[in-house]
């Protein structure tokens, strides 16, 4: 995992929002959506990236909520 940032993750139960680097859950949603809703309010807080995983483990989405460079690099 990245080291900055609050991943939604799939678990056993549902989805888990993990802190970066974590590998206890900080919280655990039978929906992904109600996981990404409560990891978004956190990244926001944070001013962190939010990482969105599928059910194969994979990012499939990536958000960031933090000091971002205007414009953008690259």
């Amino acid at each position: 995992m990245s080291k900055k940032g609050q991943h939604v993750v799939p678990d056993a139960r549902g989805w888990s929002v993990k802190k970066a680097g974590s590998s206890k859950a900080t919280s655990t949603y039978t929906t992904q959506t109600a996981a990404i809703e409560a990891a978004t309010k956190i990244a926001r807080t944070q001013r962190t990236e939010l990482y969105v995983h599928g059910k194969d483990g994979r990012i499939r989405e990536r958000n960031s909520y933090g000091k971002d460079p205007l414009p953008p690099k690259g």
